[in-house]
């Protein structure tokens, strides 16, 4: 029989996935990346669910700090937020899982890979993409999307052959990771609504202020509250426990999708935009006025052209390394206070700090320069200006 790996959630679409590629006559093995998501109660029903199927073999695959240290730290370096809304939570996520399942299909010698995207979205083109790029002669299968089918005619299949699980379709859609929880619904499937309370995956139980220290070195969270860990994504981890609680982090993000048309998506991301912020508040401390100009303008591409699933571009490893050459004298401590359904940044202590007294204080008192200096610099400064208006009079 003929190996295929599976992109195995274990909900609806890839038990449809499993069952069907078994009656075709293929081999199946299923694969679940871990990128943050899942708790180990749920890998082990996800586990116990794809055995009961009759999957050749299951593994779990869990790349949480890969995931950071091959994506997320150039979007916390580049302070990406799309539309200036949304920190990619779901798109890296899938880019992940997809180079993931194509390295692990490899390994096994998988003659082919499926996926249980629809025809209606990104992540159909991300996994093709990455699977066509790292996996050339392998075949692609997608049965959701190839056969066009309805959630009622996945049902009805599974039922007949006797599937247990839960077929109830919940209210929202909730896709869980490191870098962030999206929410889909009836709302986000309109421009007017916004997503009631308690679609919210995170209740808001924290009501009183609270202060939050966030130590960065060279661009990378090293510490919260003083509190060191051992690799950032466990600082990110520790941070959303504390932040989440407050609704910090939520929205709505309106977009261009890669088939062409604008989508609609609520999210909560507080650790993400809480981190970007903080980080993007140092920088404008520790960097000059053109490096934050050109991190800007790379960062606005790189974000956009992960989203769209291009990651394994080698554009993006020539502006991963001006990102983390820039981050070199990134690190200090952000103070910020935390306020239901909002944040404040209090400020930054930094060895980097560019904001010294010993060089003036702005609108108060300079000490690196006269009077006179700056009469010189500002003739010489405006003198194209001057040369235009004499030459052209309005």
């Amino acid at each position: 029989m003929k190996k295929v790996l599976l992109a195995f959630s274990g909900g609806l679409d890839t038990t449809y996935c499993a069952l069907y590629l078994k009656e075709q006559g293929w081999q199946v093995h299923a694969l679940t990346v871990q990128t943050g998501g899942f708790s180990p109660e749920e890998l082990t029903k996800i586990e116990a669910h794809a055995r009961a199927l009759g999957v050749a073999s299951f593994e779990v695959a869990d790349v949480t700090e890969q995931y950071y240290d091959t994506c997320l730290r150039y979007l916390i370096y580049g302070n990406v937020l799309k539309n200036g809304t949304y920190p990619l939570s779901v798109s890296a996520e899938r880019i992940i899982q997809a180079i993931t399942v194509a390295e692990y299909a490899a390994s096994i010698g998988a003659e082919a890979v499926a996926h249980g995207s629809t025809g209606a979205g990104n992540d159909q083109v991300r996994f093709d993409m990455v699977f066509q790029s790292m996996l050339p002669h392998a075949q692609i299968i997608t049965p959701i999307r190839d056969q066009q089918l309805s959630r009622e005619a996945e049902i009805q299949y599974l039922k007949d052959r006797g599937v247990s699980m839960n077929f109830e379709k919940a209210a929202y859609s909730i896709n869980k990771g490191l870098w962030g929880t999206s929410v889909g619904g009836r709302e986000t499937l309109g421009s007017r609504d916004a997503l009631p309370e308690d679609a919210w995956p995170t209740p808001v139980t924290s009501t009183q202020p609270q202060q939050v220290s966030l130590t960065f070195e060279k661009g990378e969270l090293t510490a919260v509250d003083g509190q060191v860990f051992d690799h950032p994504a466990l600082a990110i981890s520790h941070l959303q426990t504390i932040a989440q609680p407050f609704g910090i982090g939520r929205d709505i993000h309106v977009g261009d999708t890669i088939i062409g048309i604008k989508g609609r998506v609520g999210f909560e991301a507080a650790a993400p935009v809480l981190i970007i912020k903080a980080h993007h508040l140092l920088e404008k401390h520790t960097l000059t006025k053109w490096q934050l100009y050109w991190k800007d303008q790379l960062a606005a591409w790189y974000g956009n052209w992960l989203h769209e699933g291009h990651l394994l571009d080698p554009t993006m490893r020539n502006i991963e390394k001006f990102l983390t050459d820039s981050q070199q004298t990134v690190s200090g401590t952000v103070f910020a206070t935390l306020h239901p359904y909002r944040f404040a940044l209090d400020g930054i202590e930094s060895a980097h700090d560019l904001m010294s007294s010993k060089f003036g204080s702005y609108g108060e008192m300079n000490k690196g320069w006269t009077g006179d200096d700056v009469k010189g610099f500002a003739k010489i400064f405006g003198n194209q200006t001057a040369i235009f208006r004499a030459v052209n009079p309005s």
